[in-house]
């Protein structure tokens, strides 16, 4: 294990004009990751396929050919992770259960795994004996290869609910005692559409047969979303009804979403970017926090997108204790796309007089914009009024893998992409009146990157592959200065 040094600081007097430009002493900031990102050991104690395990060896499904068997081995190194974290000073660890760790087979009436609940037990006490709270994510897309394979995974509304209702009670029960801030699903746009209508990501089901045998990316992302949704709500309505009272926790979801603007000022591309953010974001988040499907998303599917009955609703509607804020870039957008996943918005990142809008990441999806995260911040609090935990943001810096590790180390375009996104976090709670609570950047570690396999780094945190040692970016020291800076202390006490 390599550690550089970083930042430290001293205890210092602070002005109450100083506190006052400062995020509050209970704002939380730390760094995520997910169980297969980082885990490895597939195949040990009893864990069970997720859908990612034989999807990610099968030739052409990631970029560099490589799988998740290994990943960053934190299963085996996670007291190494977690020293690191502590020294880096984070206030909270955001990580994933693996469900087929937990429940090989991952149904109702299949046996838990006695060894999968102590190895994420023995995590969370190493974390709260470090002072780091634990955010826990039950689900980021690692689905038990046995639901898919047994009745089509989420595909099938009626077994998934009740399967993954089942498998967040065992969490619970097993760990709820000491996690207090829970999270239900990560990013379910990427599961619906990359999983199901793109065909990408795990499980591959697409309309496409150069890429997949079978799937329909007409009707089942659609489905698909649908039943992410009500997992997600019963899950919660559970969680209320026979824990909350016990265990004092919050429970809510992740969804991923990128700010987008109009191209310029006519009506049809003013309208396009709002389209853009009813597909991406307000599939989502309309039902779970207002009530109802957007009225676009609705003249737009028709009849192929599924409707909650009555009850249903009511189990739906206010299934969030916050917003959960996944988000990474932004877009400008025109009408006349083509893309029913992106609403029939064409984005760009090229500005009108043709300058690109922000720095360039490795990944062709991805550019650095503080201003909209910005505006993206204070449009969710309008709109959903529910306080906001920003629990992914992040930045790949181009061609990163191919860099000898000193140069990867000096990860400029990372720490100017995080200098932009903090000023930017900062002026939105304390001018604006946003109400955000925590801010986790993406991610600790690089890990497999999903489809992109190894070659895109996000982590602040640089793994070598081949000898698992970690290294700090200056990205990493940048954070934890920043953060050490512009959070009220609470300890220190002001003068006279």
């Amino acid at each position: 294990m390599c550690l550089i040094t970083l930042y430290k600081l001293a205890p210092a007097l602070m002005t109450s004009a100083e506190v006052a430009n400062k995020l509050p002493k209970d704002f939380i900031w730390g760094f995520a990751t997910a169980s297969f990102q980082i885990e490895g050991s597939t195949n040990v104690d009893g864990r069970g396929k997720s859908i990612w395990d034989d999807f990610s060896k099968q030739p052409k499904k990631t970029l560099d050919g490589r799988d998740g068997n290994v990943a960053t081995d934190s299963y085996r190194l996670w007291k190494e992770d977690i020293a690191l974290l502590a020294h880096y000073g984070v206030k909270s660890y955001r990580f994933s259960l693996s469900w087929s760790r937990i429940i090989p087979l991952g149904g109702r009436n299949d046996p838990v795994n006695p060894k999968g609940i102590a190895f994420y037990s023995n995590l969370i006490d190493a974390l709260l004996e470090h002072g780091i709270i634990p955010f826990v994510t039950l689900y980021h897309w690692d689905l038990p290869q046995a639901l898919h394979d047994r009745y089509g995974g989420w595909l099938n509304k009626d077994e998934i609910v009740q399967d993954y209702v089942h498998y967040a009670k065992v969490c619970f029960q097993a760990f709820g005692d000491r996690v207090k801030h829970w999270l239900t699903v990560n990013e379910p746009w990427c599961v619906s559409i990359l999983g199901y209508g793109k065909g990408i990501f795990a499980p591959g089901r697409s309309s496409d047969r150069e890429r997949s045998p079978e799937g329909d990316s007409s009707i089942e992302p659609w489905v698909v979303g649908h039943s992410v949704i009500l997992s997600h709500a019963y899950a919660v309505r559970l969680y209320r009804e026979e824990f909350r009272a016990a265990q004092g926790g919050q429970i809510g979801i992740m969804l991923n979403g990128d700010w987008t603007m109009p191209y310029d000022d006519s009506p049809q591309n003013v309208e396009a970017a709002q389209h853009a953010l009813d597909v991406v974001i307000g599939w989502f988040a309309d039902p779970i926090y207002l009530g109802y499907y957007p009225e676009f998303m609705k003249q737009m599917l028709q009849e192929r997108l599924p409707e909650f009955t009555p009850e249903e609703l009511k189990v739906v509607k206010g299934s969030s204790d916050f917003y959960g804020m996944n988000t990474y870039t932004s877009y400008f957008c025109r009408a006349g796309g083509d893309d029913e996943f992106q609403g029939f918005a064409e984005y760009t990142f090229i500005r009108p007089d043709g300058t690109p809008l922000g720095t360039q990441a490795h990944c062709a999806w991805l550019q650095d914009y503080p201003e909209g995260f910005r505006d993206l911040l204070n449009y969710i609090w309008k709109r959903y009024k529910l306080p906001i935990y920003v629990t992914e943001n992040g930045f790949a810096v181009k061609d990163e893998s191919s860099k000898p590790i000193e140069e990867a180390l000096q990860d400029n375009d990372r720490v100017n992409y995080f200098k932009g996104n903090t000023a930017s976090l900062k002026a939105a709670v304390l001018e604006d009146g946003v109400d955000v609570r925590a801010y986790f950047p993406w991610s600790f570690l690089d890990h497999f990157e999903w489809a992109d396999g190894y070659i895109t780094r996000f982590g602040v945190t640089y793994v070598d592959f081949e000898t698992q040692q970690r290294y700090p970016k200056e990205s990493a020291k940048f954070l934890v200065k920043w953060f050490g800076d512009n959070v009220d202390a609470g300890d220190r006490k002001l003068p006279g």
